[in-house]
């Protein structure tokens, strides 16, 4: 009896919550088609040639929406996502609603300051060569530079850690040279260096490097001298204390400097491309400027938020596979 009760108890519950997730999906939908009908039938303030495809685009989102509500409870993980997302996707499309309405229809934001979605999809369509070698270029130079600022920041940070001697010499280096903006060294690394992209490439090293020593350190630092003493104990080489024991003990101090160098690495990035390189996501927003091709500045920045996003998103997916017992305790 008491489990028949349990059980009654239970199905309304998940009824009401089958229940609101349909209607919140509706709602989601309904929006989505507004949009699709206010930029398809209203008149427009200018010439705007996607404004068809953007109205297309915005329609099958919702009926999707519409198609999938009902579904949501037998689609697993992509209903959980749908059943956690269906207020953004609904407060989406109301932003992409207001932002058509006072620009391209309205006019009430002034072109081409400030250009409707579909100016922006039309960049996507029509200069994605341009913007997808852009961005493959600014990945191959922070991915260059981050590696090896990341690789001689551990270095760095476990042998100052670990040994008096070395602590004594560059700790001071560390404090005078770290604390400057890595863009401070812009005019000297453009002189010194070869290219710009080698210069580049050792600006976004410096940002990553000196966050990632510091943590590095501490890390190794703070490591509980009794780990040692039993590793000591069971017989092990200077080389296994610090591979082994010091190292792993302080990864959780390492990841935080990985993510603080991945940040600062982002600006660096940017700040360099427009003064050097020849292609890339800085130089692409500094070029759209030149020609007040504002459409595309706001597209280079969607594709740049998107891309650091991602590459945080991975960086804590790893962190969370090496060090499982802190899952969840750092959260992005």
């Amino acid at each position: 009896m008491a489990s028949l009760s349990e059980g009654a108890g239970l199905a309304p519950r998940e009824g009401r919550a089958a229940g609101r997730l349909p209607l919140a999906a509706l709602g989601a939908g309904a929006a989505w088609i507004a949009l699709a009908a206010a930029t398809q039938l209203l008149p427009e303030a200018g010439d705007f040639p996607y404004t068809g495809a953007f109205a297309t685009t915005s329609l099958a989102a919702g009926l999707a929406l519409l198609a999938l509500a009902p579904l949501a409870h037998r689609l697993g993980h992509a209903g959980a996502w749908l059943r956690h997302r269906t207020p953004w996707l609904a407060v989406l499309a109301l932003a992409f609603l207001a932002w058509e309405l006072v620009t391209a229809k309205l006019e009430w934001l002034p072109m081409p300051f400030f250009p409707p979605p579909q100016a922006i999809l039309e960049v996507f369509a029509e200069d994605w060569r341009k913007l997808g070698g852009s961005t493959l270029n600014s990945l191959k130079l922070l991915a260059g530079g981050y590696l090896i600022g990341a690789a001689a920041g551990v270095a760095l940070g476990v042998a100052i850690g670990w040994s008096r001697t070395v602590g004594y010499w560059a700790h001071p280096v560390l404090r005078f040279v770290g604390p400057l903006p890595a863009t401070a060294w812009l005019p000297l690394a453009f002189f010194v260096f070869p290219s710009s992209w080698s210069a580049s490439t050792f600006l976004v090293a410096l940002a990553t490097g000196f966050p990632v020593t510091v943590l590095t350190w501490s890390g190794v630092a703070g490591v509980n001298k009794a780990y040692f003493d039993v590793a000591r104990t069971l017989g092990a080489s200077q080389r296994f204390l610090v591979l082994r024991v010091a190292v792993p003990a302080a990864l959780p101090h390492v990841f935080v400097g990985l993510f603080m160098g991945l940040g600062g690495s982002f600006a660096v990035l940017v700040v360099a491309e427009m003064l050097g390189v020849k292609s890339g996501l800085g130089w692409y927003l500094q070029w759209a400027q030149g020609w007040a091709a504002y459409a595309n500045l706001y597209a280079a920045l969607i594709v740049m938020a998107l891309m650091c996003s991602g590459l945080i998103t991975l960086l804590f997916r790893l962190r969370d596979r090496l060090l499982s017992w802190q899952k969840g305790l750092v959260q992005w």
